[in-house]
């Protein structure tokens, strides 16, 4: 009877790990467990592209699961764009899942989202991004499908930048809103197969990131390469580089890396 129990709980617990779907840069369709909270410290240093130095970004997040199908994420912007560390501004997320069908040994989402930021640093790229840059609004609709140890998970969303109040208005030169989509695909590399929850799971993803402002048809697109440590199935760790494939607008810093840590505390609260 105790192997019995030991089998059925890691088998629990290797379809939660494998469900999650954890991208780097995007949300896929899945939520975090219903009653958990979790907490990310999220980093970024990218290079400066008309002057020295590099832009670093400190974003710590607390995300809670209300339920299985709707979660809400609140985030702070912290950056040293004025030569030290300045908490610039805060971001408040929200998805809920619209459809879910599961199989054997695969699942589909599909998700609903919504994010409000507030930011008071200057406006200094045509790039619309109000995780960290930007004042607005964001509302989009997410897909993702798991397959077996393989994930694909695609956005498109609708971004609207305001005034960086107090002190700077949007550019009336530059477009204000701009669609954005994104593709990712990860695959479960290790273990190949699940003994014990302590084992560390190693995850390989590439993520494709892109815009195009509605008014002027100006776009990018980015690669953003990462792999992926879950550690005793709480802990995570994130190492990605994002590099700029295209780009027609003017983007003050489009490539580096992101460094994130993730901790999840299951059942908080009921």
């Amino acid at each position: 009877m105790k192997k019995v129990i030991v089998v059925l709980v890691l088998f629990i617990i290797s379809q939660s790990i494998k469900s999650q779907e954890l991208f780097v840069v995007t949300d896929s369709a899945s939520n975090v467990p219903t009653g958990s909270l979790s907490i990310r410290l999220g980093q970024s240093a990218f290079k400066e592209k008309f002057e020295d130095g590099y832009n670093y970004h400190f974003m710590p997040e607390v995300t809670w699961g209300m339920n299985k199908n709707l979660m809400f994420r609140a985030s702070v912007f912290v950056s040293n764009r004025n030569t030290e560390l300045v908490t610039e501004g805060a971001g408040f997320y929200s998805k809920y899942r619209i459809y879910s069908t599961d199989d054997l040994n695969s699942h589909f989402r599909l998700a609903v989202f919504g994010r409000y930021s507030f930011n008071n640093a200057d406006i200094h790229q045509e790039q619309i991004e109000i995780m960290g840059h930007n004042t607005g609004f964001e509302a989009g609709i997410v897909a993702t499908k798991l397959i077996n140890k393989v994930a694909v998970s695609s956005s498109v969303s609708f971004e609207k930048a305001l005034d960086n109040k107090p002190n700077y208005l949007f550019p009336s030169t530059q477009g204000d809103n701009a669609t954005n989509y994104t593709l990712s695909f990860g695959k479960l590399m290790y273990p190949k197969k699940y003994t014990s929850y302590k084992q560390t799971n190693i995850n390989l993803m590439v993520e494709f990131v892109g815009q195009t402002i509605n008014e002027n048809g100006k776009s990018y697109l980015d690669a953003v390469p990462a792999v992926q440590f879950i550690i005793q199935s709480q802990a995570r760790i994130d190492i990605a580089y994002r590099h700029e494939l295209y780009s027609s607008m003017l983007r003050s810093a489009p490539n580096g890396v992101y460094l994130n840590l993730e901790y999840t505390f299951f059942n908080v609260s009921k």
